[in-house]
């Protein structure tokens, strides 16, 4: 059979290539090896679907630390406010929640997934469902076609891959896409885990002292081999049985990595703020005050209120300070290294969950091989890449998510083009 796009991949980018690619008016063919399309879209922010972010294009770049800066051009065809009216003339309600994150009102992923099969349907666009492609052809600079396992073949004029990175294999992110890219002549820069637990030899981590304590809005950073922060991000967190976890530590994770390997280290330091709104004299002129005002009270009932309980007795034992002593006993020089471990409570990290285990890849197709306004191939005619096969990543909170529909969306549009033009 012959098609004019051939898309591979039926996640978030591959998607919005198909549709994109239908409304141009191509014919279309679109191959996922699993048995359900959007599966990464199903379970993304917790089954929610956080399908963008309304935060300022500037801002969203910032988000994605990983080359967010190539998707300038793409934003300026197609961006995070245009994928909001894209899902809304399709009559799914979005709403608004905290830092900028935008949700289908019914707070089912499967609404924005069923509203994207539709479209599929609406264009007339081929799906072959469980189809591992085998191999992509190519011919004389030109994509020529694609090769399925079972042996069938199809030739297309222009071909999007979408088939995601090595992140969350179970959705069918299993690194495919790779290869193809390379036998194009691209290159795949060093591919590592992004937005994913860090891991920890700690004494406390190993007792499991601090195991499923959960701590609020706290800053947490990464420092360099000086001591200085690299990175600080303030959020949630959560100790575990095996390091940290939560928004604040996925956010961290590149910056613990990519720390690793620059200054060639087995472990980092990170350093956890759990009073970001005070100083750290302020928190010690408090303490002061407090044991002044009731010295035979004991130091834990004393401070209580403070810091989340465990996390308290743990700090104050760390500060070599016994809970159950009266206040007015503790010397004021353990009530100041209280207060500075209260606000820079220094561990070390020796690396991350792997990649499987992570929600973003980092790494990918190298960006300066790719076209910003098509997302085409700068060496292969025909060939457009979207969605997480690309070195661009983002922090969890629609990010990634954006990336996808835009490079998606641009890719499939440009793909239908080509494939006019070349059929002209």
């Amino acid at each position: 059979m012959d098609y004019d796009v051939i898309v591979i991949g039926g996640g978030p980018s591959g998607l919005m290539a198909a549709i994109s690619a239908g409304e141009k008016g191509a014919k279309v063919l679109l191959i996922d090896k699993g048995d359900k399309l959007g599966r990464k879209l199903a379970i993304s922010g917790g089954g929610r679907c956080n399908v963008t972010n309304r935060l300022p294009v500037e801002e969203i770049i910032k988000h994605i630390p990983g080359n967010g800066k190539f998707l300038y051009s793409a934003f300026s065809i197609f961006n995070n406010e245009d994928i909001i009216r894209f899902f809304e003339s399709l009559g799914i309600a979005l709403k608004e929640e905290d830092h900028g994150r935008m949700f289908p009102v019914t707070d089912k992923a499967q609404t924005v997934v069923n509203v994207l099969l539709q479209q599929l349907d609406h264009y007339h666009i081929s799906v072959f469902k469980n189809s591992p492609v085998a191999d992509v052809l190519y011919e004389g600079g030109h994509v020529s076609g694609v090769l399925l396992k079972d042996g069938q073949s199809f030739t297309a004029k222009s071909l999007v891959i979408a088939v995601g990175g090595k992140s969350v294999p179970h959705t069918g992110s299993t690194g495919d896409g790779y290869a193809w890219a390379e036998k194009a002549g691209h290159t795949i820069t060093e591919l590592y885990p992004t937005e994913v637990p860090v891991t920890s030899n700690e004494g406390f981590i190993k007792n499991k002292t601090l195991q499923g304590l959960s701590l609020r809005d706290i800053s947490l950073s990464v420092l360099n081999p000086k001591g200085k922060p690299i990175i600080t991000h303030r959020m949630d967190m959560i100790f575990t049985h095996f390091g940290i976890s939560g928004p604040a530590v996925l956010r961290c994770s590149q910056f613990v990595v990519k720390a690793l390997k620059k200054w060639n280290l087995t472990e980092v330091t990170m350093s956890l703020d759990a009073l970001p709104n005070q100083t750290e004299e302020e928190i010690y002129q408090n303490l002061v005050k407090l044991v002044k005002s009731e010295p035979k009270k004991s130091i834990k009932n004393t401070l209580k209120g403070l810091l989340p309980e465990r996390y308290l007795l743990f700090l104050l034992e760390q500060s070599e300070i016994d809970p159950a002593a009266q206040g007015g006993t503790v010397s004021n020089e353990k009530l100041r290294l209280f207060s500075k471990s209260c606000k820079q409570f220094l561990f070390k990290v020796n690396g991350t969950l792997p990649l499987e285990k992570a929600f973003v890849t980092g790494g990918g197709v190298s960006i300066k091989e790719i076209d910003p306004k098509t997302m085409g191939s700068k060496f292969m005619n025909g060939l457009f890449f979207c969605g997480e096969i690309l070195d661009i990543h983002g922090y969890t909170g629609g990010f990634n998510i954006t990336s996808a529909f835009v490079t998606g969306r641009l890719a499939g549009t440009n793909a239908a083009l080509t494939a006019k033009n070349n059929g002209a």
